[in-house]
This record gives structure tokens, C-alpha cells and sequence, in this order.
């Protein structure tokens, strides 16, 4: 079943309450009160209305609740089986301790001071704070700054590694001390590690590997769940990061990288490619929650199919679990899609493609899917915006050197709305002329439409460039601006594969509608760009692809800087570069730094890409020669 609590919503944000009571050092003093609380009989006061959140984390079925009150005579009516009296009515009760239900509860429970019962005691959330040295705003204690947690499925063993990389952004808009506090969790939920290590200065990289977690905590394999609490934030409460697998040195059987979990469980999921006839596709589960997940709480589906498998096994609090999808849709093949029930369980998750080849080790390559939007309905004025907005919006995806690579494209819907699609896909070389096209018509929700771009082209020299996804209205259909696709990579030589996947954003257009185009900072327009490249263990070498996509026609060539940075986040080079309106660059930073830079930022340094004058969308990755890459879209401070 689905959890019945708020994560995030897109008109208010991310929700703090199911953070502050999931957190693994909160789920341990909760273990504690709710003993203490089952010694007699207990009235529930629930002021703010978190008593039906906290008991679907929490079992409560131990407690002898004598009733529940509230404050909002608006909230009179059931509340955990039973029927909520105003708070006024406290005083007639008998119960032997008073549960307050709410955090910074001191204030109100002075409130009801002279309604509590003769000798009773009064407990509250608090009980379940976390340190004080841990917290931004000590005043609110829900404040989201103070939960600036994610997830990252994190691994070390059978030649498989894992490198989460990112930069200390948070004291680049005023933290002062900011820590990471880290609890590495098994498949079980079971703590193996737990430590907190203060951040380096502002701009510093942040990087956990867990080659060297192994050998600090003397751990055997493992394979599960590293929760990160980035404390003392300021500026963002999102914790972003890159996460790379690799394989030994010997190996290039696994490379892949991955852009952050998005710390905000959701109802579900989409994006998910169902195996080629080869292929094993794994979808990576983590339990967010200090609660079972039942079984029957997660099911797949096809894509725009009623019928749902589910999977019939219980998953522990915080536990981590591969379900391999042709356990539930035996007959799915690529390029078919599948949509995940999740119930707000867990994040967004990752999935693991295995390619088993012959006479040859098997490959894998580690993606995530994205969350699908529930609250979206078909948006009539999109279809009218063409004059104003132009392309309006676009989902931009590179075209790799050709003679190398296959770039191939597949939407995905990715909003429960979406009953049809309605695209185009355009190509264009890196100087931004169009280069190919091909209008995809009125896609059926569960539709298989794959594309390969060089099926597109009409003919040309250009190697490489870039694709835009587009609506288009020829054939009608309905448009809700959550336009999303998956891009798949194939190395014809190696047979090393990659993929990505994203959505839709009006970009570089000074009119705005509905927070377009997009600001990560301020109010829209979001026309400035601050991209962070992360560089590989060795004897991996990072690649990235910019592309400047222009909804409306913005400046002829951008104003781009690529800064290099060192470990300790110190500038040590620039290089200015131009990318036409429309057009790409796909570079590596030896292109443009010498070797005595690149040395001396070293394997943990990186790169900034900075531009004031227009927004550009950018994909990262690993390469080691020929052998093996991997590329994901990239993501910005």
C-alpha cells in the first residue's frame, strides 16, 4: 500500500516532517518513546496534523490510546481510529501521558497547560530531534535546511566500485561549518559505518569512494544504502551529487555514472527500459523509510497497461533490494517501457542493465528513472504559445561522434496525464544548422518508438551535434510541459552502452511561463549557467557535451568560461570557448588545460562551467579510450 504522507509538492517544496522522524538516528529514540509509551494508556494531542504521518512510519498498534485531541476544530473527525475531541476536552481524560504529536512543541504544550490531566506526563516529538550541532536553524526545527539528507545506493566488491563526487557549494552561500554525517547501510538496513567528517572550504570537492570507506571501517563486501546528512547548509537543502561505478583496473566491464537519488519519495516512476533479449534489467530499490516495506507495495507495469505484478516480498526499514524485472513482466522487451509503483517507499531509483555477450565478460551500466507527476492536467495553452515561446520547449540530448557511437532516442511519459504524446525530434551539427528531422506524429502512451538519430540525417559532414525533443501539434494531441526522454548510447566497436534520461525546459527566452524557463536561483528566467564537471578515478578521463539550446532566438555565440578547480576548490585555469545559439561542444579538459593543470588539480579537481549570458544544458561522463564511458546529464550549484 501507499504511504499516506506528504513529500514534496511542487507548489510548496520539499516536506521536512517525514524526514525528521525517518531519519536513522530519529528512528532510534522513536524505538525508545514508543516503548515508554506503551507502559499505560496514552492521549494523542495533535495540534499541526502529523499524527497520521508519523503512524504510518511508525507501528503504534502497542499503544493504549485513550483518545486523540486536536486544536483546529477543522480537523474534528477520525484520526487513528478514533474520533478527535477538541483539545478543550483534554482535562476529562484519564490518561496517564499526554503524546504531542509535533516538534518545537514547548510552546504548545504551555498552551494546554491548565487542560492536562492531574499528574499526567507530557511527551513530544522532541524526543526524536537530532543533535543540536547537527542542525542550521535551531528556532525551526522542520526548517528544511536542517534535513539536507539523500540516499546513494553505494557498493564496494566483486571488482565493483563506487564514487560519489561533489563540491562543498553550501559555504559558497554562507555555511560556515557544514559536515557530512554518514551512515552506511547493508541490504538489511543494518548499520555497518556510521562517521561524520567536517567539509573542506568553500568550492572544495567532496568525494566518498568506497574503496577507502572499506579500508577506513575494515568492511567486507557490501552492497546497500550510504545515508547523507550534509548538516550546517546554507543557500540549497538538496544534496547533489555524481555517483560513479567502475569496475577494477584490470576491467572495463562496468562504467556508468549517475546524477543524484532526489531525496523525495514519490508516488511513482517511469523511465524504466524493459531488457533486450540479452540483457538483465535490475531495478535497485532503498527503502527511504525506518519501516517494512509490505509486500505488494511496489509493482511494475508497462507502460499504459493496467495490469500490475507485485512484488510479493517484504523489504526491511532501510533495506536496499534488486528486483529483477523479468520476474514480474517476463514477455518485456526493449524498447518497450515500464512504469514502477513505488507508494512513496523510496526515492527515485536506479536500475542496472547487465548485457551478457558472447565468449566475452558481462557489461553493466548503472541509470536512473525519473519521478512521474501525478498532480499535472493537459495544459490548452501550450499548443498557442508557438508565437510567443517559438520552439517552447525543448529536451536537448547530444549525438556522439557517429563513427563511434549510435544515439538513439526514446520518450517517455512521465506524467499520469499523458495519454498521448505529440513530437518531433530535430537534429542539428555543432554550429547549430538543422542537420535532420522527423516528426514522431500523436505517440500512444504505450507506445515502443525508438529512433536512431542516424536515420535522421540528411547526409552532411558533421560527426557529432546535438537532438532537441519537441511537441509538435500537426496531428493534435495534448501537451503538459513535462516532456521527458530516454537516450541511449552504443559503442559499436566495444559494445560498452550508456543512457540518460530528463525533461523538457523553455530555455533562453526573456518571457516566462509557469517558472520558465527555469531559475535555480531567484525568479524566472533562468538565463545564466553554473554546471559542475567532476572528474574519474584513474585511469578514467572526464568528457562533457554542452549544448545551447534557444527556444526563442537569443545571442548568436555564448560567453562560456570553463574554470579549473582543484581539490581544495582553488581556480587554477580558465579557458573561454563559444558555442553557437542552438549548437554544441563536446570537449574533454585536456582540450583546453595544459598537462601541468590537469596534474595539479589531480583526480579529485574539476571543472565549472560559468556563463552570465545564456543557460546551457551539459552532460558528463567517464571515457577510458575505447575500452568503456559512461554520460549523464549534469547538474548545477
Amino acid at each position: 500500500m501507499a504511504l499516506n504522507i506528504e513529500t514534496f509538492s511542487n507548489a510548496k517544496g520539499g516536506n521536512a516532517f517525514f524526514k525528521a522522524i525517518g531519519h536513522p538516528l530519529a528512528a532510534r529514540q522513536a524505538a525508545k518513546l514508543l516503548g515508554e509509551l506503551a507502559g499505560g494508556s496514552v492521549a494523542i494531542y495533535d495540534p499541526l496534523g502529523y499524527a497520521r504521518a508519523f503512524a504510518e512510519i511508525y507501528d503504534i498498534g502497542g499503544l493504549d490510546i485513550a483518545a486523540v485531541y486536536v486544536q483546529d476544530l477543522e480537523d474534528i473527525g477520525e484520526i487513528l481510529r478514533h474520533q478527535a475531541q477538541p483539545v478543550t476536552d483534554l482535562p476529562g481524560c484519564k490518561a496517564k501521558k499526554v503524546f504531542v504529536t509535533a516538534f518545537d512543541a514547548e510552546r504548545l504544550i504551555a498552551h494546554i497547560g491548565h487542560l492536562l490531566p492531574s499528574g499526567a506526563e507530557v511527551v513530544s516529538l522532541d524526543a526524536l530531534r537530532l543533535p543540536e550541532a547537527m542542525l542550521t536553524n535551531r528556532r525551526n526545527y522542520l526548517d528544511s535546511l536542517n534535513f539536507a539528507t539523500n540516499l546513494v545506493l553505494f557498493r564496494d566488491g566483486a571488482g565493483l566500485h563506487t564514487r560519489l563526487a561533489t563540491a562543498n557549494y553550501w559555504s559558497t552561500y554562507g555555511a560556515t561549518a557544514p559536515a557530512a554525517w554518514c551512515c552506511l547501510m547493508d541490504q538489511g538496513g543494518r548499520p555497518l559505518a556510521e562517521w561524520s567528517d567536517p567539509l573542506p572550504g568553500a568550492g572544495a570537492s567532496v568525494v566518498i569512494d568506497s574503496q577507502q570507506v572499506r579500508q577506513r571501517f575494515g568492511l567486507d563486501d557490501f552492497t546497500g544504502s550510504l545515508f547523507l546528512h550534509v548538516c550546517g547548509v546554507a543557500g540549497h537543502d538538496i544534496v547533489k551529487y555524481a555517483l560513479d561505478i567502475y569496475g577494477d583496473s584490470d576491467g572495463d566491464e562496468a562504467l556508468s555514472c549517475t546524477h543524484d537519488a532526489n531525496s523525495w519519495p514519490a508516488d511513482l516512476y517511469a523511465g524504466l527500459p524493459a531488457p533486450r533479449n540479452n540483457e538483465q534489467v535490475l531495478l535497485w530499490v532503498q527503502n527511504s523509510h525506518p519501516a517494512p516495506m509490505p509486500a505488494g507495495s511496489v509493482g511494475l507495469n508497462l507502460m499504459g497497461e493496467d495490469a500490475i505484478a507485485w512484488l510479493e516480498r517484504e523489504i526491511p526499514p532501510f533495506g536496499t533490494l534488486a528486483i529483477d524485472t523479468a520476474e514480474l513482466l517476463p514477455k518485456a522487451r526493449w524498447p518497450q517501457q515500464i512504469e514502477v509503483q513505488a507508494g512513496k517507499h523510496f526515492v527515485r531509483p536506479r536500475y542496472e542493465v547487465i548485457t551478457n555477450g558472447v565468449d566475452t565478460p558481462p557489461r553493466r551500466r548503472i541509470a536512473h528513472a525519473n519521478v512521474e507527476r501525478v498532480d499535472l492536467k493537459p495544459d490548452p495553452r501550450i499548443p498557442e504559445l508557438a508565437n510567443l515561446l517559438g520552439k517552447g520547449f525543448i529536451l536537448p540530448a547530444p549525438i556522439l561522434p557517429r563513427g563511434r557511437f549510435r544515439s538513439l532516442a526514446l520518450p517517455t511519459p512521465m506524467s499520469t496525464c499523458q495519454a498521448n504524446l505529440p513530437l518531433a525530434l530535430y537534429a542539428y551539427d555543432p554550429d547549430g544548422r538543422e542537420i535532420g528531422g522527423r516528426a514522431l506524429g500523436k505517440l500512444p502512451r504505450n507506445h515502443a518508438t525508438l529512433v536512431d538519430v542516424a536515420e535522421l540525417l540528411n547526409g552532411g559532414e558533421a560527426d557529432w551535434g546535438h537532438m532537441e525533443l519537441v511537441y509538435d501539434f500537426a496531428e493534435g494531441g495534448e501537451a503538459d510541459g513535462w516532456l521527458h526522454g530516454l537516450f541511449r548510447y552504443e559503442d559499436k566497436a566495444s559494445g560498452h552502452i550508456a543512457e540518460t534520461s530528463f525533461g523538457a525546459h523553455i530555455f533562453n527566452a526573456v518571457l516566462t511561463y509557469k517558472g520558465e524557463p527555469q531559475s535555480y536561483a531567484g525568479r524566472a528566467p533562468g538565463l545564466s549557467t553554473r554546471l559542475f564537471l567532476s572528474f574519474g578515478p584513474a585511469p578514467y578521463a572526464a568528457l562533457c557535451h554542452l549544448i545551447y539550446p534557444a527556444s526563442t532566438p537569443w545571442h548568436a555565440e555564448s560567453q562560456t568560461t570553463l574554470i579549473l578547480h582543484d581539490s581544495n576548490g582553488e581556480a587554477l585555469a580558465e579557458h573561454e570557448v563559444r558555442i553557437a545559439c542552438g549548437g554544441s561542444l563536446l570537449w574533454t579538459p585536456t582540450d583546453y588545460f595544459s598537462a601541468a593543470d590537469m596534474k595539479a588539480a589531480g583526480p579529485e579537481g574539476y571543472v565549472i562551467i560559468r556563463d552570465t549570458t545564456c543557460r546551457l544544458f551539459g552532460y558528463h561522463g567517464l571515457t577510458h579510450g575505447e575500452k568503456a564511458f559512461s554520460f549523464d546529464h549534469m547538474f548545477g550549484f
